[in-house]
């Protein structure tokens, strides 16, 4: 998967679609995702045109890697879903699902997510 610069999460980036701020610091923005799969249901992206984990993990320069967790961080606190838990999910390529090609998280919360696959069949 190679990156789209016209993938919906660099849109938002550039401010030609809107999103729903939670936080934004200078490598990483975060907003509520358009379509929630659970209470509580925010993306965390980077600024940076990375598609995948593996992408970012290899090129993205320490301050933007810290910059992104300590998103993550923050807004984990500011929905005070901390002590209850959540769950932080990067889909990566196309047997995980990945729609997006701009890496990002997933914060889930606001439920019981139960077990975080589904148990083998016997």
């Amino acid at each position: 998967m190679s990156y789209d610069p016209n993938n919906i999460f660099a849109r938002i980036l550039r401010g030609e679609i809107p999103c729903k701020k939670v936080y934004e610091n200078d490598h990483a923005l975060a907003f509520h995702d358009i379509n929630p799969q659970t209470p509580v249901h925010v993306l965390v992206i980077p600024k940076g045109a990375y598609v995948s984990a593996q992408d970012f993990g290899e090129k993205a320069s320490p301050e933007e890697a810290a910059g992104l967790m300590q998103a993550v961080a923050a807004v984990s606190r500011q929905l005070d879903v901390v002590d209850g838990g959540y769950r932080l999910l990067a889909n990566h390529g196309r047997n995980a699902h990945q729609e997006v090609p701009h890496f990002h998280f997933h914060i889930f919360a606001g439920k019981d997510l139960g077990r975080m696959i589904k148990p083998p069949e016997a």
